[in-house]
């Protein structure tokens, strides 16, 4: 497998990074994961709005305008002749000092890695298990995609690797969070609800999407603070990620949901299939037909 490092195309083997490297150090460095659809990358623009927001807050000097993603992401994916793929675009800081830096970050290391997807499933149905270990705090005013993963780590450990499970936060005050890698949405009465960004959860590009097209459906979508109750009495329920997709929820803390029945999270999927290939952002989007969401 190749992968983009630095300007160049190399085999995987021979990408090399400083051991001096703030992003190995002491975790300076941010990252976007996000899928191919026939050679497109969707929501490429979203993914990296969000990344430059983030190597700002991090001290990071990097104008990812003046990068060809698109382009790099096309060559690698001719070269490895994947089509159809997993990426992820990865920046670290770049070579330091030993010691906490204050000026800015000026040479960064830039790695585009792609690996093939196993077959997944359309609208692939999990249960969601709640976890002991509450979500961390993030130690920006916004949750960043970055280096800091552990909450994540020990979150998947204490779920266990049953890929028919995925672990769900809340937050220390006891409120929804999001998913280990995820975001999560639920239906009630026509309406779909989202945890806010005020719980500290990150603000998923599936997750924006989804929040998109719903606005511009005429489909209430309202995000807040919100307990437990909430979602056991909620008629559909599903996670979102850029890799997976809309996955639906078929169980919960002994509550049976429609999962891939669904008919809100169905009339979503069905528009999500219609944009992966050819949507950049969701500005894109144009209003779907409110008749598909009809409870």
């Amino acid at each position: 497998m190749y992968v983009f490092f630095n300007g160049k195309i190399l085999n995987k083997e021979e990408a090399r990074i400083s051991p001096f490297d703030h992003g190995f150090l002491y975790g300076m460095g941010l990252f976007e994961t996000m899928r191919t659809y026939g050679g497109h990358p969707f929501l490429l623009t979203d993914h990296l709005e969000r990344m430059q927001s983030g190597l700002k807050m991090l001290n990071i000097n990097l104008d990812l305008k003046t990068l060809d993603i698109s382009g790099m992401i096309s060559s690698l994916s001719e070269k490895n002749d994947l089509q159809d793929s997993y990426l992820r675009l990865n920046i670290s800081a770049g070579v330091g000092e030993i010691g906490l830096r204050t000026e800015p970050y000026e040479e960064p290391n830039i790695l585009l890695l792609q690996k093939k997807l196993p077959p997944l499933e359309p609208l692939r149905e999990k249960e969601a298990v709640l976890l002991e270990l509450a979500r961390n705090t993030p130690e920006t005013p916004v949750r960043l995609k970055s280096h800091h993963y552990f909450n994540n780590i020990a979150a998947k450990r204490e779920v266990g690797g049953d890929p028919g499970k995925e672990g769900l936060f809340l937050t220390k005050e006891g409120y929804i969070a999001e998913g280990i890698t995820s975001n999560i949405f639920w239906v009630r009465e026509g309406k779909l609800f989202t945890p806010s960004l005020e719980t500290g959860i990150l603000n998923g590009i599936t997750r924006e999407y989804i929040i998109e097209l719903s606005n511009r459906s005429g489909i209430p979508c309202e995000s807040g603070l919100y307990r437990l109750e909430d979602l056991l009495h909620a008629s559909e329920a599903f996670f979102t990620n850029s890799v997976q997709e809309i996955i639906p929820i078929r169980s919960f803390a002994g509550k049976g949901y429609p999962g891939k029945n669904g008919r809100i999270t169905n009339a979503l999927y069905t528009y999500y299939e219609q944009h992966s290939g050819m949507l950049s952002t969701k500005n894109e989007l144009r209003g779907a037909d409110r008749n598909d969401f009809n409870d």
